[in-house]
């Protein structure tokens, strides 16, 4: 127990430094799916599970003008959801969770898409990560989106020592603190670990010698495999 609170002690002490890294790397960092609403970000966000942002981009504009809203998607045919959204690959559970997450949406909330943890939760397809980008991204609170790069980045800079999504999200509260006075800070946090796992923290064969993180002290995993130059 002492030695995961020495992890979590040193993991927050290099916080604010790594936070100006990335900000001063990735200033613009946002979510790269296009929406215009709460609930079309939703979707959106259903939409990309195994498929890219840019895929689900060229898709939603036909899919959204067809059926703009709650109400539309719960009263929409499930086949002709599937086929405007064929291409996003898994569209069949795809398009039935969008039609159930809509129903659920019309009969519990009136139609109103809920701004709370609990109640993105209670949806149909909706998980935890959905619902964190959702609750930052369009209604700024704070959230802690973990994907496939966040998770990759916690563990090599050293900000966890859990592997589970659930697990590296409350380490991420207890290091970064939601902020009631900055509400998008952890949000555009994890947009920016994103960024960075894109472009220079990939999976395979990381760009460490051109990476600020690491060769300023911050990264765990430069520190144990990389040399200073």
């Amino acid at each position: 127990m002492a030695q995961k609170s020495d992890f979590i002690k040193a993991a927050a002490q290099k916080m604010p430094l790594l936070i100006k890294e990335l900000e001063e790397l990735y200033p613009d960092a946002v979510c790269s799916l296009n929406y215009d609403t709460p609930f079309q970000l939703l979707i959106s966000t259903q939409l990309s599970a195994q498929c890219t942002d840019a895929r689900v981009n060229i898709v939603t504009p036909a899919l959204f003008a067809r059926f703009p809203d709650a109400e539309s998607f719960a009263a929409a045919d499930v086949a002709e959801i599937e086929e405007l959204i064929r291409s996003t690959g898994f569209y069949r559970n795809k398009a039935k969770n969008i039609k159930s997450c809509s129903i659920d949406i019309c009969e519990k909330f009136e139609g109103k898409l809920p701004d709370t943890m609990e109640g993105l939760l209670s949806l149909a397809g909706v998980g935890r990560k959905t619902a964190n980008l959702v609750l930052g991204d369009a209604f700024h609170k704070p959230s802690y989106v973990v994907d496939t790069h966040c998770i990759r980045l916690c563990g090599r800079i050293g900000l966890t020592q859990n592997t589970d999504p659930v697990k590296i999200e409350i380490d991420l509260r207890t290091i970064l603190p939601p902020d009631d006075n900055n509400p998008d800070e952890s949000s555009s946090f994890c947009h920016r670990l994103v960024h960075h796992g894109r472009a220079l923290c990939t999976a395979r064969s990381p760009k460490c010698s051109e990476c600020p993180i690491g060769t300023k002290g911050l990264c765990n995993y430069y520190s144990a495999n990389c040399t200073l130059k």
